[in-house]
């Protein structure tokens, strides 16, 4: 016989009242979101994860880690890249497990500002983190542009010594370039040609680390000296500087958008990707900065490739040294892709409406009008400020160290409250006080350098 279930129908006013009373009240409906609903497509595997995590992290900006270790010598150079990578690996880490906590109780956070304003409240989210977040972004925008103009000129000079284009024309052919590719749609759209930008990560940082053993090994090799330079204040200042550099080139600061990527469910996936990731890290990071601080010693220059070069004679084959450099062009627009990102979610969320189709006509113009300008804007500041790594320097002391290695550690003891008994609560405080005072005197080594390069600044330079 069957048995039918009460309803509120059968059952008498006083008990369906009980009911209604002790049953919770459906939350209301969340407003949509066109940022998260369009740029942050939650498709990916942790395969593509790792793609998008190699690109934020392994830049052409690695080829001044042999210069970090000419400030800091041998021993304490590789002793800092190990450290910051061993460091970076855990405070990514801890992001995924706060990331995966709340997405495991309902409410998944797809942004940095969205877990500040959930874990350290609104007005962190609002008025600290997000714009911090989209001030370091949108600078390393404008670093990559820089990276990638001067990177044509070489290649212009390496085939016309006596040509007369100027650094300014190659930064706008880079940005038009780019212009073409911020139009792709989605963070997860960019996963192939990510998984290329891991590839021609390999191929430059190989090309870099050969080039460097050749040239060491040859007859034309320098005469190297591997004493530190610089005394008193200045050699303090250059140690500070140094540790900044090896910071900034380990910095990511878009770990909530890249995990937004992920498919649910989403736990395990992250780490995953995060292991494909150093994999690539570490193999092209000591490879590069332990060859190129052996080749030159203490004169090796702000970009190892410029030693390569003497005056306009090659120290290499002109074709090696073009390809080289081509592979570092291809991979920095990569990495410009991936860092327009999170402007591309403000835009999306601010402009695009989230009941019309993600390529109707009414979201497609304002896609294509934001983005637009937001390359243009990148290009003009690049081109107009060719010093912009001295101001890069002072954004990854304000930026990439309280992102990377302060709030992950305050988010994690936040949300799982470890015993203050524990290993893990005094190893993040650790971490998060140091990195703080680290932050502090790296910001001050980055103005202080500022005011002494003052002298030689001019905008459009043909640096």
């Amino acid at each position: 016989m069957a048995t039918v279930a009460p309803t509120s129908r059968n059952l008498s006013p006083t008990v369906a009242d009980e009911i209604s009373t002790t049953q919770p009240t459906p939350p209301p409906p969340k407003k949509l979101d066109a940022g998260a609903l369009f740029v942050l497509k939650s498709r990916g595997s942790w395969l593509h994860c790792g793609y998008h995590l190699t690109t934020a992290i392994v830049a052409p900006a690695l080829l001044s880690l042999p210069f970090a270790l000419a400030l800091l010598g041998w021993e304490g150079g590789v002793a800092v890249l190990m450290l910051a990578g061993i460091i970076t690996f855990y405070s990514y880490n801890l992001l995924s497990l706060v990331l995966e906590h709340h997405a495991e109780r309902g409410h998944r956070q797809l942004r940095f500002r969205d877990m500040a304003h959930d874990i350290l409240g609104p007005g962190w989210g609002r008025y600290y983190v997000g714009p911090l977040q989209l001030g370091s972004c949108y600078g390393a925008v404008i670093a990559c542009t820089l990276l990638g103009g001067q990177s044509l000129k070489f290649i212009y000079l390496l085939a016309r010594p006596d040509g007369s284009m100027q650094l300014s024309h190659f930064i706008v052919i880079f940005g038009g370039f780019t212009l073409i590719l911020a139009q792709i749609p989605s963070f997860h759209s960019l996963r192939h040609i990510n998984l290329v930008s891991l590839i021609l990560c390999f191929a430059y940082c190989a090309c870099t680390t050969a080039g460097a053993i050749y040239i060491g090994n040859s007859r034309k090799a320098p005469l190297r000296n591997y004493s530190l330079t610089g005394a008193g204040i200045n050699r303090i200042f250059g140690f500070f500087n140094a540790i900044s550099i090896i910071c900034t080139t380990y910095g990511n600061g878009i770990i909530p958008e890249i995990q937004a990527t992920i498919a649910e469910p989403v736990k395990g996936k992250m780490f995953k990707g995060l292991l494909v990731c150093y994999a690539v890290v570490i193999s092209n990071y000591f490879s590069v900065g332990i060859s190129g601080y052996w080749a030159f010693g203490n004169q090796v220059d702000s970009s190892v490739l410029q030693n390569f070069m003497v005056g306009s004679n090659p120290l290499l084959p002109k074709w090696f040294l073009l390809m080289t450099n081509g592979f570092t062009v291809l991979q920095v627009a990569a990495c410009t892709l991936v860092y327009l990102q999170p402007s591309n979610v403000v835009f999306e969320r601010r402009f695009a409406d989230p009941k019309k189709g993600q390529f109707s006509a009414r979201n497609c113009v304002p896609r294509l009008i934001t983005r637009s300008l937001s390359v243009i804007i990148a290009t003009t500041f690049a081109a107009m400020l060719p010093f912009f790594g001295d101001i890069m320097a002072l954004f990854g002391a304000f930026g990439c160290i309280p992102l990377d290695f302060i709030l992950p550690m305050v988010f994690y003891n936040l949300t799982f409250k470890p015993s203050k008994r524990g290993l893990v609560f005094w190893v993040n405080t650790v971490i998060g006080v140091g990195s703080t005072g680290l932050s502090m005197i790296g910001a001050v080594a980055s103005v202080r350098q500022i005011i002494l390069d003052a002298k030689t600044y001019r905008l459009f330079a043909n640096m």
